[in-house]
């Protein structure tokens, strides 16, 4: 066969297209082969588009003999049979189950003109497999170690959060008010520096409400002593801040949250402290003498005014921020401290998780000597990482469960911000998005579309319609969804600090608001009560001949599946009329009418 070479591809003489080899790709590790439980492996590979079919040659490395003793090793071929499309490559899975618990394996890729085998060393053709003695480097899962198998809390996937910023959620003790605090503001912008007595009690008092709407876990921002609205510049890590709460506040809130079947996680700010700190006074007034000295990161002793210490690079702090100097989570003291404040924590409050802020610049090692610690106590605690990033080094089952999904919420609005994508562009990036971590990882990621540190969902689209669009897809992804407090209502606010406005629980009691929390109750209750809702498991038929239509299934193991449509379209759209129809937005008989969303469970 005579071949031409071109940069990139390779072609026929004939002008046929040879494969893609550097379309192709595949390690023994990570999100491309990790085991899924004790007996389940799981094994992924990237291709081309160009390839029709892939099978799996796989089989036990010791099936013909030790490894270097003249074996004359062959595996069995698997068709790997589903796959995911990528917007320049195929994503194809399969799950073995490994007879003896490892594995040795390679791929045969199959285009229309012609057949490669895919090896750890790379590509080998038809011809060069029949030479006899010529090397073959196998891909190898020497051995499935259930100590080394990501183990993921299974209550975390069937659960909804709502996150609350507790100075401006609701007042409920208005005698720990701080000094100067305003009165409650029903509408309009804030700022960090102002207070309006937000407190643990008020979230006490309003916990049947967040009940009622489907809510299962809390997720708190930082209640420790700290002197800002935000806490993240925290005093001291053992108290509650005496304008939130005390102690036996705390206490009450958990477990009159759990009488009511809703989890509690806490915000730690571990990468990081605030300038009142009791260590980092006494490093700033003993410098080099000070028994906290290797707490922090100091660069230059004595320090000197010269316009902003970080800047000059004095310290290191959170970003540029002079007032919150970074601790040294490599040092075993400072670790040991950050532990023993996450155990009391959990033995203390009974808390049900713990997300990590700043998670990306915390050392490895801190991070899996808690989990160690944490799980010890408590084994299906939720630890997550404040990572906006591909976070894979956090996730290989030995420090995080679970990531704050950033991308995914970013993938969901871009396809309402730019309206030259398509359906297909928005199937591209949800399934990169659920390709790059393992499944049990998938299973309790933390998903959400916007946060304390984020514009607020409703001030980026154009329109009501387009909100409820968002949070449609939002609520029947695999994971763990979470709506910021205000979501119910749509609630406004521009980058942070606007993002942390007042609850207006005047408007909300007066039923301002009360279609559109019923919108979002539909939505939270449907999640709980759906089981296909919460599976892994989709993919996009795509029979909707509309660009700007979303249309995916969530499958399951029995007879039935759940079919999202959703029409972004500026004209409405016939659809056939069939299955139970479990939530509709502007659907009427066979009519998704423009900005529609319908859910509907169909029998195969």
């Amino acid at each position: 066969m005579i071949t031409t070479k071109y940069v990139g591809k390779r072609f026929l003489k004939n002008g046929g297209v040879l494969m893609d080899f550097n379309a192709v790709y595949h390690r023994a590790n990570d999100n491309y082969c990790y085991p899924l439980d004790q007996d389940q492996l799981v094994i992924n590979i990237r291709t081309g588009y160009d390839v029709k079919y892939v099978n799996l040659i796989q089989g036990d490395p010791f099936k013909s003999g030790i490894l270097g003793g003249g074996e004359g090793w062959s595996g069995d071929a698997v068709n790997i049979p589903f796959k995911k499309r990528l917007k320049n490559q195929l994503w194809w899975t399969t799950t073995i189950k490994p007879e003896y618990k490892r594995l040795k394996y390679y791929f045969e890729l199959q285009t229309e003109n012609e057949k490669w085998f895919y090896f750890e060393d790379g590509f080998v053709s038809e011809a060069q497999m029949q030479l006899e003695g010529r090397s073959r480097q196998c891909f190898v899962f020497p051995w499935m170690n259930p100590a080394d198998i990501p183990v993921t809390p299974n209550w975390v996937n069937d659960t909804i959060w709502y996150q609350i910023f507790p100075e401006r959620f609701c007042n409920g003790d208005s005698s720990i008010n701080p000094e100067g605090t305003l009165p409650w503001r029903n509408k309009g912008s804030v700022t960090n520096q102002e207070f309006f007595g937000g407190d643990l009690q008020g979230i006490i008092n309003k916990l049947d409400y967040i009940k009622d709407l489907g809510v299962s876990g809390l997720y708190l921002t930082p209640i420790n002593e700290a002197p800002t609205s935000h806490k993240y510049d925290t005093t001291d890590y053992t108290k509650i801040d005496p304008h939130f709460g005390s102690e036996e506040t705390m206490i009450m809130l958990v477990r009159e949250a759990h009488n009511r079947g809703i989890r509690v996680m806490l915000d730690g700010v571990f990468n990081h402290t605030g300038e009142q700190f009791a260590p980092w006074l006494d490093v700033k007034e003993k410098g080099p003498q000070s028994e906290y000295w290797e707490w922090f990161m100091v660069n230059d002793w004595p320090f000197r005014d010269e316009g902003g210490c970080a800047h000059a690079k004095q310290y290191y702090t959170f970003a540029f921020f002079d007032k919150m100097p970074k601790l040294n989570t490599n040092n075993p003291a400072v670790r040991e401290y950050l532990i023993g404040v996450c155990e009391n924590w959990v033995k203390n409050y009974d808390v049900d998780g713990i997300r990590l802020d700043v998670a990306n610049e915390i050392s490895h090692t801190f991070c899996k000597e808690l989990r160690v610690h944490l799980k010890a106590i408590k084994p299906d605690i939720y630890i997550l990482g404040e990572i906006w990033h591909d976070a894979m080094p956090w996730l290989r089952g030995d420090e995080f469960d679970a990531v704050m999904n950033y991308p995914l919420g970013e993938s969901i609005k871009d396809f309402w911000i730019d309206k030259s994508l398509t359906n297909e562009d928005f199937e591209f990036t949800i399934n990169r998005c659920y390709t790059g971590y393992m499944q049990q990882t998938n299973d309790v990621l933390f998903n959400l579309l916007d946060s304390h540190d984020t514009k607020r969902l409703r001030s980026d689209v154009k329109n009501l319609d387009e909100y409820f669009q968002q949070l449609a897809v939002l609520f029947t992804m695999p994971g763990s969804p979470c709506i910021y407090y205000g979501t119910e209502i749509a609630m406004e606010g521009g980058h942070d600090p606007d993002c942390r406005r007042c609850m207006p629980w005047e408007d909300i009691d007066a039923g301002v608001y009360d279609e559109r929390i019923q919108i979002i109750r539909s939505l939270l209750h449907l999640r709980q009560e759906e089981p296909l809702l919460r599976n892994r498991n989709f993919h996009f038929p795509n029979k909707i001949n509309r660009p700007r239509v979303i249309e995916f299934n969530k499958m399951g193991w029995v007879d039935n599946y759940v079919e999202v449509i959703i029409n972004c379209e500026e004209e409405d759209i016939e659809i056939a009329r069939e299955g139970e129809i479990l939530f509709s937005r502007h659907y009427i008989d066979t009519t998704l009418l423009r900005n529609g969303i319908l859910i509907r469970k169909i029998k195969k």
